[in-house]
């Protein structure tokens, strides 16, 4: 079974079918720049960019970068326009993708679905906390293996400031970090994450997971595991396109 999975992020906006019964894609994604304000209509002309490049007609799964109640409603949105906030994100995209079924999920909460289901996550009982390093912070919190939807820990406060304003790699980017350094900012977040939730895993994820063996051997004194997400950036599209595969056989 195939289902098209979008994932909407700070930076890109990216897409592909995906094979459900593999837990990848179905063919090679495609992607386009997020837009100058992020707003709704703009992002929502984005996604019908993405979808329409496959002649796609079937349901739709989307991740959305901020909280998503209800299934639909957006909450927060940190890292897009603020005008998203409190917009009803499934009838902006049934909309203007023609009416096709369309299901919205936290970005954070999409990959980790995934990672649970297909990748490092497999079979992990217990606390399990997916981070994804890109232009935040997004989190994914199960425990033995079902969401708590939402949490969306990369705005903890750390030293003063929005977690992933010192940590994420879009702050590495922008402030020409080391891996090293880098690392170590990474490492004093985990350590508050830790502090609070006790996971026996962190999978991390985000664009940086494909460079792990840059940055995870600078990461010490963690008493959880941490490994890198094996979906690496395309959990995200994957999550989605399960999400709105459940929604679709319901």
């Amino acid at each position: 079974m195939q289902i098209f999975g979008v994932d909407i992020g700070g930076s890109g906006i990216k897409g592909a079918p995906v094979d459900l019964d593999r837990g990848d894609l179905a063919q090679e994604r495609f992607k386009v720049l997020t837009p100058h304000p992020a707003t709704p209509d703009k992002v929502a002309d984005g996604v019908r960019q993405v979808v329409e490049n496959y002649g796609w007609t079937g349901p739709v799964g989307l991740t959305f970068p901020g909280v998503v109640t209800d299934g639909s409603t957006i909450r927060t949105a940190a890292n897009v326009d603020k005008s998203w906030i409190d917009t009803d994100a499934r009838a902006l995209f049934r909309d203007r993708l023609g009416g096709l079924p369309v299901t919205v999920v936290n970005d954070a909460d999409a990959a980790g679905v995934a990672e649970m289901h297909f990748g490092a996550g497999r079979d992990r009982r217990g606390p399990v906390i997916l981070l994804t390093f890109g232009t935040g912070i997004g989190s994914a919190l199960f425990i033995d293996g079902t969401l708590v939807p939402n949490t969306e820990l990369g705005h903890l406060e750390l030293h003063g400031h929005d977690a992933e304003k010192r940590a994420s790699s879009k702050a590495k980017e922008d402030e020409d970090l080391t891996w090293e350094h880098w690392a170590r900012r990474v490492q004093k977040y985990l350590a508050h994450v830790e502090m609070l939730f006790s996971p026996e895993l962190f999978i991390i994820g985000g664009g940086v997971s494909r460079k792990s063996h840059k940055f995870l051997p600078h990461i010490q004194g963690i008493k959880a595991e941490i490994v890198p997400a094996e979906l690496q950036n395309n959990a995200g599209i994957v999550g989605a396109a399960m999400r709105a595969g459940e929604r679709a056989q319901a």
